[in-house]
């Protein structure tokens, strides 16, 4: 009682001004005793804070390593458990995902470098010469590819595979390999080779999992993906990457695989998820566990020869869900057709341009009709050999690929405006689309619309 005292007469002198002086010594000195006490104590508490930290630290560390000995170490029972968006994604879609393996027939080439001087099929006695005979008749089968696919639904027994159609192109058999590893044998309903697109069927006896397709014009740039599949083939099967959507509506150029030649345009999805040979087919997923897109292809270097990396497309969801359901119900994809051959004016000479064509100097670009099927959309709307289209739908033609992709968002039935050229005169007609596009193969100059 008599300490506080002090303390509160020592607070009084120094707020009136040092007063009371003979008092002030002994204040003092009880303020250095208790001063020296409190520093006792504040010491103790310190010191045993830093006991406490010390034995925390041993204790942590201890967790993973109990005995300083050498040879000792052992792993920590420290776990840690991570559950992101895009970890549940992946286990939604997992067991949807599958290989898809194309096996052609194999060449029948002997290993024998002198067959060809001595015959490989001479007679002979021996009745196992007759029963190898017969059967090096039938031919065998190999794989020359593999790619992805996706389960995305489940209808009649059967089970129904989405995947890119350069990943079935050729197959004289198509084996898919579920996620658990079963193989089984799959039919081709419908390949669609304008949008790279194809669907198999499977029994769907042993599909556990279905993957469900998202709204493909709602994703936004930087939102995060992930794409699945089986890169370098199926003994890499069901690997995962993490990337970002890096634009969500590309145009990239259709190049015909046999002849090489740009044949339309296409949009698509670009993500720096990394897509590699064998990942084609498989499934581009949101973080909700969607699919808004299938990997068709990459871009490893640009024109001049630049390597570049992260650069690699998916076709939409919106479009897949929409060419699927037609190959699923009708085996096909319809679209509609000019009924032309048509060849680019920038493969065309620039003395053809002029004495052929009659093109004035103004123009540039377009289409030249190199021939009218007969009973064609185009021969009834009046358009003749060497007719140079220069815009449609008031859209400018520069290109095979341009006039492809502006027909081809068109339906059976629409009617197109069509400007063209002809003898140096510029003209315009109503064509009627009531014609589907052809199925058969382009040349190197010439393309059929």
């Amino acid at each position: 009682m008599n300490e506080q005292n002090n303390l509160n007469d020592f607070n009084s002198q120094n707020a009136n001004g040092g007063q009371h002086r003979g008092k002030k010594g002994v204040s003092l000195w009880q303020i250095a005793i208790v001063a020296v006490i409190s520093a006792l104590i504040g010491g103790g508490v310190a010191f045993a804070g830093f006991e406490m930290v010390n034995k925390d630290q041993a204790t942590s560390s201890d967790s993973s390593t109990t005995s300083s000995a050498a040879g000792t170490t052992k792993v920590s029972n420290v776990s840690v458990k991570t559950s992101s968006s895009m970890t549940k994604a992946f286990s939604k879609v997992e067991g949807a995902v599958v290989s898809v393996i194309n096996q052609q027939k194999e060449s029948q080439q002997s290993d024998d470098p002198f067959a060809s001087l001595f015959g490989n099929s001479g007679s002979s006695d021996s009745s196992d010469d007759d029963s190898s005979s017969s059967s090096s008749s039938d031919s065998k089968l190999e794989t020359v590819s593999e790619g992805s696919g996706v389960i995305y639904k489940k209808a009649d027994g059967k089970a129904y595979i989405a995947t890119n159609n350069h990943v079935v192109s050729g197959s004289d058999k198509i084996e898919v390999i579920l996620s658990d590893g079963t193989k089984l044998t799959a039919k081709i309903v419908g390949t669609d080779a304008t949008t790279d697109l194809a669907v198999l069927s499977i029994d769907a006896a042993k599909v556990k999992t279905v993957a469900t397709f998202g709204n493909s014009s709602t994703i936004t740039t930087g939102e995060p993906v992930i794409a699945i599949g089986s890169p370098l083939g199926s003994d890499y099967a069901t690997s995962v990457t993490q990337g970002i959507v890096s634009a969500k509506a590309r145009t990239i150029d259709v190049t015909d695989e046999d002849s090489n030649q740009v044949t339309g345009q296409a949009t698509v999805i670009q993500t720096d998820a990394a897509i590699n040979p064998g990942n084609s087919g498989g499934p581009l997923v949101n973080s909700s566990g969607q699919v808004i897109g299938i990997n068709s292809s990459k871009l490893a270097s640009s024109s001049d020869g630049t390597s570049v990396e992260g650069m690699g497309f998916a076709i939409p969801s919106d479009e897949v869900v929409s060419i699927t359901n037609q190959l699923v119900t009708n085996g096909k994809v319809s679209r509609p057709a000019l009924g032309v051959s048509i060849v680019d004016l920038a493969n065309v000479t620039s003395d053809a341009q002029k004495s052929t064509l009659k093109l004035p100097s103004s123009v540039t670009s377009g289409v030249v009709i190199a021939s009218v099927n007969s009973g064609s959309p185009a021969k009834t709307a009046g358009l003749k050999k060497y007719d140079t289209i220069v815009a449609v739908d008031g859209k400018k033609v520069d290109s095979i690929a341009t006039i492809h992709t502006i027909v081809y968002a068109h339906k059976l039935g629409d009617k197109i405006q069509v400007k063209y050229y002809r003898d140096g005169t510029a003209h315009t007609t109503t064509v009627t689309l009531d014609q589907e596009a052809s199925s058969s193969s382009t040349s190197s100059s010439s393309s059929s619309n």
